[in-house]
């Protein structure tokens, strides 16, 4: 009967194994994820939301520390920033930092359409912006949709511009756009991949002539605009960092509002579950971090992705200030941390059911996904997490009755992706990749599951508590 008991309870719902205080935490979390990525669309407006919201749970700038010569001890929290586009949390434990550090690390960039450096053109009487995709897109899906403009852009003076437009119900949309079914015959004979070109992807932005102006009128009068409002000239697009994001806020999908829908789930919806359990987490044994980077859709490359030495600086400084730091206890630091590589998986999905292995692919609404290794057919560029490792975690989540599933990306001859786990791995710390299951993955709207977003914080919540 026993036996019998406990198969019932794994053919149980997730949703409906739920006590109502935790239906309530479920939507309480869900809501303020909402927000989030309503309010984040960008690596930028990422970390400065997870700034505030970190000195508003008491941690304090690590630059600040080391100005002021202060030295750290248990208890205290702090957090250092990279070029406003990656963060990393630091909640610093009892046990010394030599014996390793509890890491929840994701990504917050995501698949856009970034602008040239000289992107303002007119023809034929409509003024565009032309643009440079950014991480692994299917083109096609960009097209029509009403989209918003993120980014900054950096004056000669100085100064930086912060732009948003696009969001508020009052603000103009831009969009790219198609050609017409009835003129389509051609353009519906090519492969998905060239029905629409990476230099086809132009933002139309405007039709509106500056009166006086003979040639280029349009784009003129953009200019005016852009003078006028933000005192933006020309070759400021130069020192810009702007972006097109699909507009609009995070919604709740189905009937039964079980799902949301929203632009950037991969990875804002692990790095605001990460960010949530970092904040969440009080005293700790081990040190525990968070960290946020970007990049990791272009191959984590530049100053702010994760193969630049930003974490391991910080972690020196980290050492330093707990007077402590010497070339050989950063190395023993980081061989002996633990991380969960805080990213997506991809969901099944039965509309495309012979994409997947039915047997080892993430379900939405059936909680927290562990894949012990990504890369590409025969495990090509992939972290493989050890069998020890992954033995432990299964512990820890049975311990703090996390719901989780392990998973591949799909078939093994398919394709696959990475992520920053074979990163990290290199200093010889035990990784492996957990997080949500995604329908619609790098589509400009994507879909999770309410139900594993909260099993996700769960989860690594019971990470730091326990590793």
């Amino acid at each position: 009967m026993a036996k019998d008991k406990k198969k019932d309870e794994k053919k149980t719902p997730v949703w409906n194994k739920y006590s109502e205080v935790e239906k309530k935490a479920l939507h309480k979390l869900n809501e303020g994820y909402k927000k989030f990525l309503s309010q984040c669309k960008t690596e930028r407006e990422s970390v400065v939301e997870a700034v505030k919201q970190a000195e508003k749970a008491g941690y304090k700038n690590l630059d600040d520390i080391i100005k002021s010569g202060k030295k750290l001890s248990a208890g205290d929290k702090v957090y250092a920033t990279c070029m406003g586009k990656a963060i990393a949390m630091f909640n610093i434990g009892t046990e010394s930092l030599e014996d390793g550090m509890a890491i929840l690390g994701a990504h917050i960039d995501t698949c856009r359409l970034d602008l040239k450096q000289n992107p303002l053109y007119e023809s034929e009487g409509m003024a565009y912006f032309d643009t440079h995709y950014y991480g692994g897109i299917k083109k096609y899906q960009w097209v029509t949709l009403p989209l918003a403009l993120h980014g900054v852009v950096a004056r000669l003076d100085g100064s930086v511009q912060e732009i948003v437009i696009g969001e508020d119900d009052g603000d103009p949309v831009f969009c790219v756009t198609d050609l017409l079914i009835h003129l389509s015959q051609e353009q519906m004979e090519k492969k998905a991949s060239k029905v629409v070109t990476g230099e086809n992807l132009d933002i139309l932005i405007g039709s509106y002539p500056l009166k006086g102006e003979e040639k280029d009128a349009v784009k003129a009068g953009i200019l005016k605009l852009l003078k006028d409002k933000y005192n933006i000239e020309e070759d400021d697009f130069i020192s810009a960092e702007l972006t097109m994001v699909p507009a609009g806020k995070a919604r709740d999908l189905g009937l039964d509002r079980s799902m949301v829908l929203a632009y950037g789930h991969d990875d804002r919806v692990c790095a605001y579950t990460s960010l949530v359990a970092m904040l969440e987490t009080k005293k700790v044994k081990r040190t525990s971090c968070c960290l946020l980077v970007d990049k990791e859709e272009i191959g984590s490359v530049g100053a702010t992705g994760m193969q630049s030495r930003f974490f391991e600086n910080t972690v020196a400084e980290l050492l330093h200030a707990l007077g402590g730091y010497n070339a050989i206890s950063l190395r023993r630091c980081l061989a002996n941390s633990w991380m969960l590589s805080s990213d997506v998986s991809s969901a099944y999905d039965s509309l495309y059911a012979s994409a997947f292995d039915k047997k080892n692919v993430a379900y939405p609404g059936k909680g927290m996904v562990f894949n012990k290794f990504t890369g590409r057919g025969g495990k090509s560029g992939s972290n493989d997490a050890s069998a020890e490792y992954l033995g432990r975690i299964r512990a820890i989540m049975k311990k703090h009755n996390v719901t989780f599933q392990t998973a591949e990306l799909g078939r093994v001859d398919l394709g696959g992706g990475g992520t920053i786990a074979y990163i990290m791995a290199l200093y010889g710390m035990n990784v492996i990749d957990s997080g949500v299951a995604v329908l619609s993955m790098h589509a400009p709207w994507e879909a999770v599951s309410k139900v594993d977003v909260y099993e996700t914080m769960k989860g690594y919540k019971a990470f730091l508590q326990e590793i």
